[in-house]
């Protein structure tokens, strides 16, 4: 029997601002969601971690896949989709489940060793802190009133269950809960109240990202992770009248070989950014097996694999391509070619280096057969 960790982020958290869910924003170099993966992911008591997604999101689910984290699809409420986290754990021999909103990105390794330990006195855990402040009622911008703050708390996550009666809980509930502890209260549960803490924030506001940054910080700023990646592919010339490099169609009285568009230089820098990853190739993410990306254009390849450098909290810092061959004449291209570069991995463009050389007639290149390509790139996680 084993302890699972269900991270709740199908919600569009509006209130935070920004162009897409707080969830997808970025504290530090990481996602939110990303923290908080990583804490349980670290957690010595935890042995399976499902991400519960909207349906909207379903784009992150590969990357998280490739951490080893299971992937629910969320509901139209915060309930229904902790319901379809507890249902895809029914036959992983789940003995506790922690439940825990992605948005607290700064939930530490105590509180959730805390949490997991107090489920071996009851079947219900979670932390909170005591309401300290003066508590006001209003109305218009006016107090009306005051509130005894006397036995109040303020909830946080990871919310912790004997993973039997929460499902059962949750089974028999009918209404919209405001939290996990609502429902298991509703079942009758006893519910012991583990110690939470201040830096434990629900990131709500435009100003909270900032504040997690801070909390974060030191952790952020101690340790780089320095990832660097090589790449290496060839085609052969065919039937054509244009190549595709590096985004760039250009001229020539032939064409290149390939499933996709045969563009050899982003398909070579691809594979440095999935090899930077310990992710495979091309190959394994787009079979050339599979009908779907016959023609493709391959800067869908690489825009995957940029995202999937972002998802794993990684900033690409350059990238540098060799193109390899006689003709076409490379250089009249490349500023080009880096502009395009630099769009589709969302980086600055003094970070992106292609150049040319030939290799002096010698081999297949050398002849005329073909061209090849070689890229590396740098990734970097702090």
């Amino acid at each position: 029997m084993t302890t699972a960790a269900i991270i709740v982020a199908a919600g569009r958290g509006a209130r935070a601002g920004g162009d897409i869910a707080k969830q997808w924003q970025q504290v530090g170099r990481k996602m939110v969601v990303q923290h908080s993966i990583d804490a349980f992911m670290a957690a010595p008591g935890v042995g399976v971690v499902v991400v519960v997604l909207n349906a909207a999101d379903i784009a992150y689910r590969e990357s998280f896949e490739t951490q080893g984290i299971l992937i629910a699809i969320g509901g139209e409420t915060r309930s229904a989709s902790v319901v379809s986290g507890l249902k895809l754990l029914e036959n992983n021999n789940i003995a506790k489940v922690l439940i825990h909103d992605a948005a607290r990105a700064c939930v530490s390794q105590e509180m959730i060793s805390n949490v997991i330990g107090s489920l071996d006195r009851g079947p219900a855990a979670a932390p909170a802190l005591k309401v300290t402040d003066a508590l006001w009622t209003g109305a218009n911008g006016v107090v009306t009133g005051a509130q005894n703050r006397g036995g109040l708390f303020r909830a946080q996550t990871p919310q912790g269950f004997d993973y039997a009666e929460i499902c059962a809980a949750y089974a028999c509930f009918d209404g919209k809960a405001a939290d996990d502890v609502e429902v298991a209260r509703a079942a009758g549960m006893d519910v012991i109240i583990v110690p939470g803490h201040e830096d434990n924030l629900k990131i709500t506001l435009p100003g909270d990202f900032a504040r997690a940054e801070r909390i974060l910080g030191s952790g952020m700023g101690t340790v780089m992770d320095i990832r660097g990646g090589h790449g290496f592919d060839v085609h052969a010339f065919g039937p054509g009248h244009s190549v595709v490099l590096c985004g760039i169609e250009i001229a020539f009285d032939q064409g290149l070989v390939g499933h996709s568009d045969a563009d050899v230089g982003m398909h070579a820098l691809t594979d440095a950014i999935y090899g930077a990853l310990a992710k495979g190739d091309i190959g394994r993410h787009f079979p050339p097996s599979d009908p779907q990306w016959k023609g493709a254009q391959s800067s869908v390849f690489l825009d995957h694999a940029a995202a999937m450098a972002r998802t794993a909290g990684y900033v690409i810092s350059n990238v540098d391509v060799t193109l390899i061959c006689e003709h076409p004449k490379i250089t009249p291209h490349a500023g080009a070619m880096r502009t395009c570069l630099a769009g589709i991995l969302a980086i600055d463009q003094d970070r992106v280096s292609v150049k040319a050389t030939t290799s002096e007639r010698l081999g297949f290149t050398g002849r005329g057969e073909g061209i090849a390509a070689m890229a590396n790139a740098t990734l970097v996680r702090t």
